[in-house]
């Protein structure tokens, strides 16, 4: 009986999201799994009474960098990856076998948009085409039977500093990309939509206004330029759709999650205040031609990252007795927001983890009701929670119709937020991210009331309460989520296992160890009649500082991992591998020198090899590099480019005076590293790895 109703509600989402599944959801074709981009599959094969039964059927090592925080999809037995840098694969789905291989090269034309070093998070399926995006902006549509490309379109401009990382979305012959940016250059936001079979394009929306004297796009940018003030657009302006979106074909709508402003900081941006349209809001455009239809703005006058690039998830809930179609959305900010997707109009919104921003959302107008202290004015410094992490970031969160509850992986951190020293008026974007984003470093001592925690949060959207919650250890313990009819919920950790849930109760039912992270969001599917799960495996995070533990980069393997039930095969066993911290005792460090090597290393190296120079798995951790040690290596890495093909861009622009001042940075770290390892100092440094072959 319980069966049933679980088919029940599975196939009652289809009809409410307006499609009728692939094959009774046999496949997966997009970021957002085949219903309403929920991430939920209405297969049973699996469920929670012979989830004992699964089984490893096939992994695949991935061997090209940077990392492999990707979603594969799976179409009628194929399953499709991208890993590095848009680097695309298609291998039998029930076998693993390799049917094509599509590498774009990227690293031969990116430059400088290597330095922004996410690599790509998704592609899609649609009408025989695998579609991605590349980090130098072009997007791609492949043959999905042969491998090879189709057409390529550059959905940017050259040397405009935005770049592709999220997953395209694919609907009635077009496919749709963002771009992110605006964190690192004054950027600003739009999306663009194509035509599936010639790359030809059919309509462009721009995020957020640019300069009035240019005139304006449409109507809806002239109405956005109302709540900007001062010079915004010589600062981009920012409001990048770098992540989420979803199709509505009930509505012929296209939902645009929004992202931050350029700089973060609204006081530079739009000193007279302002809501600043579109930033931060979930924009509903009319699928055929990218018209504005509504909008719902989530922060008002957006000033510390918290933007709305979240997943957007359709479906039909029953609220007040009455069937409602929906659009739920858990953004950064920390409070979990119903939509009614006719209207945009608010439905709900609570808070799912602690916020000290605002104290509530004014369901009659829909917008916060702010604690001012929190937007730091008067050069007044403030720990504001959550922090630019989020309460709920890129990892996947996910709905099962069956049990009513959203699948959030949530975060409890605080973050100091002030002013950058000097006047605002005139203030231009630097090299680090903390410079761009307009805010300062926090006052000495001046550090959030508690440790940052994490948890996988079960979400009830019409109650506006928590159901059930898993602590995670640490920061970001938790990664993207599947759901399925089975009352399964799948998610990895940061911890190196790959778990299996039951989606009412929360109960851990199974787990594998992966011998390396487990970020990425996992997908089901069906492939000759045999349902499959398959995630991508592999630490995703630059710095090792405040996780629970450090996955070394040169050691721990990338692999596509797919299970089935009664799976017979098994990891290579992971052997301890010693990677020590190195240094050159000849070495004279220059205190000079190091402390500029220490503001170089913040501005050009930490966003990839960890801050403090403590790597946490995206990228080697420098102290176990004999490159730094000689000048002539470490410059011909920083200025030729010699290890772009593996994801390392080049920084031709910094003066061999600053390599060298790196190079004290380094051997003073390293040697700090050493002093702690020698006297066994709990949490130390210690650096080994795990070999898987």
């Amino acid at each position: 009986m319980m069966r049933h109703l679980f088919l029940i509600a599975a196939f009652a989402l289809l009809a409410a999201c307006g499609r009728s599944g692939t094959a009774g959801g046999d496949d997966w074709p997009g970021y957002g799994g085949p219903i309403g981009d929920t991430h939920y599959s209405p297969l049973a094969e699996i469920d929670d009474g012979n989830i004992s039964r699964l089984g490893l059927a096939w992994y695949r090592d991935i061997d090209v960098a940077p990392s492999s925080l990707s979603a594969p999809v799976a179409v009628d037995g194929v399953l499709y990856y991208a890993a590095g840098h848009s680097v695309v694969t298609a291998v039998d789905a029930a076998t693993g076998k390799e049917k094509w291989t599509y590498d774009p090269e990227v690293w031969k034309v990116a430059g400088e948009k290597l330095r922004a070093a996410w690599g790509i998070r998704g592609i899609a399926y649609d009408n025989g085409k695998i579609f991605t995006g590349t980090i130098d902006g072009r997007l791609i549509a492949i043959d999905a039977r042969t491998g090879k490309p189709l057409w390529s379109v550059m959905t940017v401009e050259k040397d405009d500093q935005r770049y592709v990382t999220g997953a395209p979305w694919v609907f009635k012959g077009k496919v749709v990309i963002g771009h992110g940016g605006a964190d690192f250059a004054p950027v600003r936001g739009y999306v663009t939509a194509y035509d599936q079979d010639s790359g030809r394009q059919l309509w462009r929306f721009h995020t957020v206004p640019g300069n009035p004297a240019d005139g304006f796009e449409n109507p809806a940018m002239e109405m956005a330029a109302k709540t900007w003030t001062g010079e915004w657009w010589k600062y981009g302006g920012g409001g990048t759709a770098w992540n989420a979106m979803a199709y509505d074909p009930k509505y012929n709508r296209i939902y645009i999650g929004v992202g931050n402003g350029s700089p973060w900081n609204q006081k530079i941006r739009s000193p007279e205040g302002g809501d600043n349209l579109f930033l931060c809001s979930v924009v509903a455009l009319d699928a055929d031609t990218g018209e504005y239809v509504w909008h719902y703005q989530t922060n008002p006058g957006e000033t510390w990252d918290f933007n709305s690039a979240m997943d957007i998830s359709l479906a039909e809930l029953t609220i007040d007795g009455k069937p409602r179609d929906v659009l739920m959305h858990a953004p950064k900010n920390g409070f979990f927001y119903v939509i009614d997707r006719k209207d945009g109009k608010l439905i709900s919104a609570e808070n799912f983890v602690p916020v000290n921003w605002a104290s509530r959302i004014d369901i009659a107008t829909g917008r916060p009701v702010e604690n001012p202290e929190a937007r730091y004015p008067d050069g007044k410094a403030a720990i504001v929670y959550p922090s630019p992490f989020g309460a709920h970031n890129i990892e996947a969160m996910s709905f099962n119709p069956a049990t009513g509850l959203v699948y959030i992986p949530a975060m409890d951190q605080g973050r100091v937020y002030i002013d950058p020293p000097g006047p605002l008026a005139g203030w231009r974007h630097l090299g680090s991210q903390r410079l761009s984003s307009g805010t300062g470093a926090p006052p000495a001592g001046m550090t959030p009331d508690r440790p940052a925690t994490s948890m996988l949060i079960a979400w009830n959207p019409v109650t506006q309460k928590e159901a059930w919650r898993v602590p995670m250890a640490g920061l970001r313990g938790g990664g993207g989520t599947a759901t399925t009819a089975g009352n399964l919920l799948f998610q990895g950790t940061f911890d190196g296992r790959f778990v299996a849930y039951a989606a009412d109760s929360g109960r851990e039912l199974w787990s594998f160890d992966a011998q390396t992270a487990v970020m990425a969001q996992p997908i089901v599917y069906r492939a000759g009649g045999k349902q499959y799960v398959t995630v991508i495996a592999g630490a995703r995070f630059s710095s090792a500082s405040g996780l629970p533990r450090e996955w070394n980069y040169r050691t721990q393997r990338w692999r596509v991992l797919t299970f089935a039930l009664d799976g017979k095969a098994s990891l290579p066993a992971a052997e301890a591998v010693d990677t020590p911290t190195v240094d050159d005792p000849a070495f004279r460090v220059d205190q000079g020198r190091a402390t500029l090597g220490a503001r170089v290393y913040g501005e050009r190296c930490a966003i990839c090899h960890g801050s403090n120079a403590q790597s946490g798995g995206s990228a080697p951790d420098l102290l176990q590099s004999s490159i730094p040690l000689d000048l002539a290596s470490f410059v011909a890495v920083m200025h030729e480019g010699v290890l772009e093909p593996r994801g390392m861009p080049k920084f031709a622009d910094v003066p061999e005076s600053e390599i060298v001042a790196l190079q004290h940075y380094l051997r003073k770290r390293a040697r700090e590293v050493l002093a702690a390892q020698k006297a066994g100092q709990p949490g130390d440094d210690v650096r080994h790895g795990v070999e898987g072959q």
